[in-house]
């Protein structure tokens, strides 16, 4: 352990300052002007093209190399695994987004082909998402809600919803905020914008999953108890809807009720006996699609419509939709909710793109990604698409069952475009509520995420709020507004963490070189007579007044109010001389012979007096001999920031206590702004002494603020170990 203590070495040079240092190392000022820079950015070789084109689309770099023994079959199991996954849930989440189901099986094709041949990641499964689904249909809702197709039944008297008419709007306004978010995605994507996802932290996405998953739930309860709530909009919606629903909630459809129950309960049984025999299965057990053959079968059978009045999901074209394109004027309406969509879309994508990346090492370009959805979610609104992004079950079966490439999503591509052309048809008798069921059991995933607030209140309790308070944000409002809130929230508090900061003196562990904050340790002593000072965040215009404040509450100097008492004896000191010129210039006028002796005298005895008055006042041995600013963690000084540590260094040198820098970043502000090179000492590898050992010498940044002869203790801190030095300067 003796050993470990102190290590000591010795590097002898001149002092150096700033100046010199770059003259010596021959800093290089070298700077490629923007000209430069455009025309070599549009300059095209033969290499160059061929990096871009398969960089740009990513199918041609590794398709060519594709190998059938390594990894068909477990792309062909799995494609067929996902894309019988597909079928329930591409009509279910077309139920959230509000368009009739055959559109989630358009979604659940298209995309897919056009991310197979862009995406740059080789196991995420793209198509139709829970939460994307719920903010399509807020907006296809809003802007095209039931009132606005009413029409009078002669038959009846009645007054009832143009059904069809109603869906076609509803289609144009899904394609149309689909198109655009694509266009979002590929503008940020060609602009190599894809940092945008780093503001979207991990208890954010996790939050407002969650949100949108209450947002889920409560839209599909109509479905669940066979009721026609109002639509609500706006702020306070989904409560709005949960008091609608209870208000209706007599009026249930028994028999509505009654396959809910049933088809929850069964779905639940299966997929807790598919975890539980998940090493032993090769293939996880298809439970929604035994679910809705079991419960179209069931319908058909027994006549649900029309004996019980259960809802189900009609006719079902088949064939392909031809290519439309998207109403142009809806564009203005549906911008901000397109924006949302790619950002969320794009989030949910690469963080589980990521995460499959680093664990069988490869990589994922966040920039391609983008292009690629946004491509996806383009081609996918001329088809009459809603926006897709990756699901993470999808995901974790095409992984799980032996998906190693794209050529799985190509597969189940392959299985959705069958069940159209042909099989689509045999599901028109299907029930609603079973694909309200197969949303409900989906989320369940989601609905565990609520074990996030215990484990982040152990670990990191701002993140814990961070999580609260976007569940809050978005079920309080649209999941598009309370997306801007939570990240807004999530900003601040960044800045508040910036703002209030932890401050601390630092003191040195014994027979160490080895500093830590004397709050925290017993046996952490202080050096006499110098304070060590050290905050744990930038210093800039927010935090620049605290820092003062907090530097003289833990120093115990009050600042303030020892400059007003060397002010008041300024004061006194020159009240004195005048006092005593006075009396001289009285005395000469009473005795004229002796005008001049007298003056004289007079002059010296008040030069002598202030040269009393100067030279006898001692420091005050309360106050420390100088202040060490430990600022590593200063990566930036804003103009605020500077002025303070100017008026430190002249307010604490006004009461004789010397300020030192310490720790300074060689790119920060400081160096250009706050001093000047002349007078600034960049002490490294200089021969000085640390107490207790001699000749022992550590690599090290240090800047003083003096231009006189002084002798100071200074302290370095790098890599959280400081090197207490006693400095002997010269005048410069």
């Amino acid at each position: 352990m003796e050993e470990r203590r102190r290590v000591g070495y010795c590097v002898h040079r001149e002092v150096l300052d700033e100046g010199k240092v770059d003259q010596l190392a021959e800093k290089s000022d070298v700077r490629v002007p923007f000209s430069e820079k455009i025309r070599e950015s549009l300059r095209c070789s033969g290499p160059k093209l061929k990096s871009c084109m398969l960089s740009s689309v990513p199918v041609l770099s590794w398709l060519p190399r594709y190998s059938l023994r390594d990894n068909a079959i477990g792309d062909l199991i799995s494609g067929i695994s996902v894309g019988i996954m597909h079928l329930p849930q591409g009509m279910a989440y077309a139920l959230l987004a509000a368009v009739p189901p055959v559109f989630g099986l358009y979604s659940s094709f298209y995309p897919i082909l056009i991310y197979f041949i862009f995406g740059s990641s080789k196991h995420i499964s793209v198509g139709t998402y829970a939460v994307m689904s719920v903010m399509i249909g807020g907006v296809t809702e809003r802007l095209a809600p039931d009132t606005n197709f009413m029409m009078y039944d002669n038959a009846t008297n009645q007054s009832m919803v143009n059904v069809l008419a109603r869906d076609t709007e509803r289609v144009k306004v899904a394609a149309a905020v689909t198109f655009l978010s694509g266009l979002f995605q590929m503008l940020l994507g060609l602009v190599k914008f894809g940092f945008v996802v780093t503001y979207l932290s991990e208890p954010l996405v996790r939050g407002y999953t969650t949100g949108a998953a209450i947002h889920v739930i409560v839209s599909q309860l109509k479905y669940t108890f066979g009721i026609s709530p109002k639509r609500h909009s706006g702020p306070f919606a989904l409560i709005f809807t949960v008091i609608e629903v209870c208000y209706l909630v007599p009026e249930t459809n028994i028999g509505t009720l009654v396959v809910s129950l049933v088809s929850i309960i069964g779905l639940v049984l299966v997929k807790e006996l598919n975890t539980y025999l998940g090493k032993k299965l090769p293939v996880p057990i298809p439970v929604e699609l035994l679910g809705i053959i079991i419960a179209t079968v069931v319908s058909w059978q027994v006549n649900l419509e029309g004996k019980y009045g259960v809802e189900v999901v009609g006719e079902i074209p088949s064939g392909l939709q031809p290519p439309v394109m998207p109403t142009a004027s809806l564009f203005g309406q549906v911008i901000g909710d397109a924006f949302a969509l790619s950002v969320v879309g794009y989030g949910i994508a690469i963080s589980l793109g990521r995460i499959f990346a680093l664990k069988y090492g490869y990589k994922v370009d966040s920039n391609q990604e983008l292009i690629a959805l946004g491509l996806s979610n383009t081609i996918g609104g001329v088809f009459q698409c809603f926006a897709i992004s990756c699901s993470m079950s999808r995901t974790m079966v095409q992984e799980s069952t032996g998906g190693k490439t794209q050529v799985a999503s190509a597969l189940s591509a392959m299985v959705i475009l069958v069940i159209m052309l042909w099989i689509g048809a045999l599901f028109e008798e299907l029930p609603k509520a079973v694909l309200a069921a197969i949303i409900y059991v989906n989320l369940q995933g989601m609905m565990k995420q609520f074990m996030d607030i215990p484990t982040l209140w152990k670990s990191n309790k701002v993140d814990m709020l961070v999580w609260v308070a976007t569940l809050i944000l978005t079920v309080l409002f649209n999941p598009d507004i309370g997306l801007a809130a939570s990240i807004a929230f999530s900003m601040l508090t960044v800045i508040f963490r910036t703002q209030l900061p932890k401050y601390s003196l630092l003191g040195q562990v014994p027979e160490t070189d080895i500093y830590r904050p004397v709050e925290n340790y017993n046996q952490v002593n202080e050096i006499p007579g110098v304070v060590i000072f050290r905050s744990s965040a930038t210093l800039y215009f927010a935090n620049a007044e605290m820092y003062q404040d907090a530097l003289a509450e833990k120093s115990g100097i009050d600042i303030t109010k020892l400059i007003t008492q060397k002010k008041k004896a300024e004061a006194k000191r020159l009240r004195k001389e005048k006092k005593e010129a006075r009396k001289a210039k009285k005395d000469a006028k009473k005795n004229a012979q002796e005008w001049e002796g007298e003056l004289d005298s007079s002059e010296n005895e008040v030069e002598k007096g202030v040269a009393t008055v100067e030279e006898g006042s001692k420091p005050d041995s309360t106050l420390p001999r100088a202040i060490i600013l430990e600022l590593s963690p200063v990566n930036f000084l804003d103009t605020v920031g500077v002025k303070t540590l100017r008026n430190i260094q002249r307010d604490y040198g006004d009461i004789g206590v010397e300020v030192v820098l310490c720790g300074c970043q060689s790119e920060c502000y400081i160096f250009h702004v706050l001093l000047p090179k002349p007078p600034m000492l960049n002490i490294q590898h200089c021969d000085i002494h640390t107490l207790g050992a001699e000749n022992s010498v550590c690599s090290c940044s240090c800047f003083c603020v003096s231009h006189h002869v002084f002798r100071v203790i200074c302290c370095i801190l790098l890599c959280n170990c400081l090197a207490l030095l006693i400095i002997q300067a010269k005048n410069h």
